[in-house]
């Protein structure tokens, strides 16, 4: 049922555009994806976040598509996994990742992934973080404000390598590997991660290349030039609206 709601709110979509004269004033372009942002099954929560996150331009970045097989890298609350599984339908599949430790620090993540769980078209896994346990011949790895996280120090030294390299197994050649995290200053490398949950974007396209990826693309729809870096995430002065980066990388082909 849910799925025969989204194919009809797609058929509406185009139908409205096809015929029937509109205001120029209220006139809005369907995006491919307003059927999956519209999934009865995201919670008005997550409906009520797409704006500010750009997430239909987020899914357009990662290349998101109907039957893909899908990473979700540590889904904390699970906000993406909802709105993967509506992108890809019935004939996609979804990996949510939540590690170990992020569950047992706090039961709310316990309660994401079991949530998400639920969802016809999602796996859950729980794996330790330095050994996540992706399915292979993935289309895209995705992970949202959290690759800084392997840079805690409790994760201990080389926890991004192993999981860069995970990732790199686990998915097809011409996979991408999607990263969306918080600016730090430029030349401060990693050396935020544990004091302002940030990250110098010139780290991560090394350490990421270093796997064998070859950077795609990026994008700063993320941007926010009045974010001076320096503030941690969850300063309420700042949370919400730090200024973040979009990185594209892809498995080559040969």
């Amino acid at each position: 049922m849910r799925r025969s709601l989204i194919l009809a709110a797609s058929i509406a979509v185009l139908a409205a555009g096809i015929g029937g004269a509109v205001s120029a004033q209220t006139a809005q372009t369907p995006t491919p994806y307003a059927a999956a942002l519209a999934d009865p099954a995201r919670p008005a929560e997550d409906r009520a976040r797409d704006a500010a996150r750009h997430t239909a331009e987020t899914l357009a970045f990662a290349q998101v598509a109907p039957g893909q097989k899908i990473a979700d890298m540590i889904i904390g609350g699970g906000y993406f996994t909802r709105v993967f599984s509506a992108a890809v339908g019935p004939t996609g599949r979804v990996t949510a990742w939540q590690p170990a430790e992020f569950i047992g620090f706090s039961a709310d993540y316990g309660t994401s992934i079991t949530k998400v769980d639920e969802l016809a078209n999602v796996d859950a896994i729980r794996s330790p973080i330095g050994a996540p346990e992706f399915p292979a011949g993935l289309d895209l790895i995705f992970t949202a404000q959290n690759y800084h996280d392997l840079h805690l120090t409790p994760f201990g030294p080389g926890t991004a390598t192993r999981v860069n390299a995970a990732a790199f197994a686990a998915l097809k050649p011409g996979g991408l590997y999607v990263i969306v995290d918080h600016h730090a200053a430029a030349g401060t490398a990693i050396t935020q991660a544990n004091t302002l949950h940030r990250i110098d974007i010139e780290s991560v396209k090394a350490e990421v290349q270093a796997a064998g990826f070859v950077l795609d693309g990026e994008s700063d729809i993320l941007a926010n030039t009045t974010d001076p870096l320096t503030a941690n995430v969850f300063d309420e002065a700042i949370r919400g609206k730090t200024s973040q980066f979009m990185l594209r990388f892809r498995k080559p082909r040969s």
